[in-house]
């Protein structure tokens, strides 16, 4: 008997001094799942850009079931899905704005607000803009502007060699709170019925993109309504632009980027390719590109596939 009271004793002790030694532990905070990914996105040496043309929200898309309401959902969720921490857009209309911003409370929406510069102010006929999405949590905004891809860069709305409509360049320069490194993300869409038009106003790009310094980190984004072979990027290779997606698969087309909401299945698949880029130039790498197919039970968020680069600063 005297044993087992020597036992119940010893284990009795031995569970005070745990408690005791408990109690001396600091607290330690409980990490959210979104805090935790808001902590690896910090320490990311990578930066993960989407590129995404989401189709304008139109009226006549709405009688054919592929409207924004019907697709706005899935085309936010597929984004989400991949975990960006830079999203370019093109053909964002106003609704579609307030539609992101309220989907990403952590990113910052720059390059669609006002002034509405244009006559035609519903429909395909307006200005769809080209806003970029950056996580606020891991960078901070250095600068921003916009410049209007024409002979007269400065005046909203204004158009040159015979573009069908207005375009427009967003860019924003931005400092990653964990590397302290500074770069630059531009955004365009070039116009879809002139060649001379697109040439014209990749050029303004490459020009306008030469004033940083070679080695001034820069990435490009964009629908260019042109094929990888085309005239129109030449300008854009000369100062230096690089295109991600070959840097990892080499130069081999790899094969339409807009398929009208047909998919696998686009009918003028065989005569497309990709017009849909993220391009790189100075002391930056790409690791990783992916042309995203996701789609939900046949549908998709788009009438293009949209385009992820994983791009490293040096």
């Amino acid at each position: 008997m005297g044993k087992q009271v020597e036992n119940k004793g010893s284990s009795r002790r031995r569970f005070l001094t745990g408690i005791g030694a408990t109690a001396l532990l600091p607290l330690l905070p409980k990490f959210s799942a979104a805090e935790q990914n808001d902590a690896e996105l910090f320490n990311s040496s990578m930066h993960k850009v989407l590129c995404c043309n989401i189709r304008v929200a139109l009226p006549e898309d709405e009688a054919k079931g592929v409207g924004w309401p019907q697709r706005k959902e899935i085309c936010l969720d597929i984004i989400k899905k991949q975990n960006p921490h830079i999203i370019c857009l093109q053909e964002v209309l106003k609704v579609q704005a307030a539609d992101f911003k309220k989907a990403f409370p952590k990113f910052l929406l720059l390059g669609f607000d006002g002034p509405e510069m244009d006559a035609h102010q519903e429909g395909y006929h307006g200005i769809a803009k080209n806003p970029i999405l950056f996580n606020t949590n891991r960078y901070e905004l250095i600068a921003a502007g916009t410049y209007w891809l024409s002979e007269t860069p400065l005046v909203a709305g204004s158009k040159s060699w015979d573009t069908a409509r207005a375009r427009h360049t967003n860019w924003v320069r931005l400092k990653d709170k964990n590397s302290k490194k500074e770069f630059r993300v531009v955004n365009l869409h070039l116009d879809h019925i002139a060649d001379e038009a697109r040439i014209q106003q990749a050029k303004m790009v490459a020009d306008e993109s030469s004033q940083y310094l070679p080695g001034f980190p820069q990435i490009l984004a964009g629908d260019f309504n042109a094929r990888a072979g085309s005239r129109v990027f030449a300008s854009l290779k000369e100062s230096g632009w690089k295109d991600s997606y070959a840097a990892v698969y080499g130069e081999t087309d790899p094969g339409f980027t807009v398929h009208e909401f047909e998919g696998e299945n686009y009918s003028k698949g065989s005569a497309k390719g990709k017009i849909d880029f993220v391009f790189c130039k100075g002391a930056l790498r790409a690791y990783a590109s992916t042309i995203i197919k996701d789609n939900e039970k046949g549908k998709y968020p788009s009438d293009h596939y949209f385009l992820s680069a994983e791009l490293e600063i040096l």
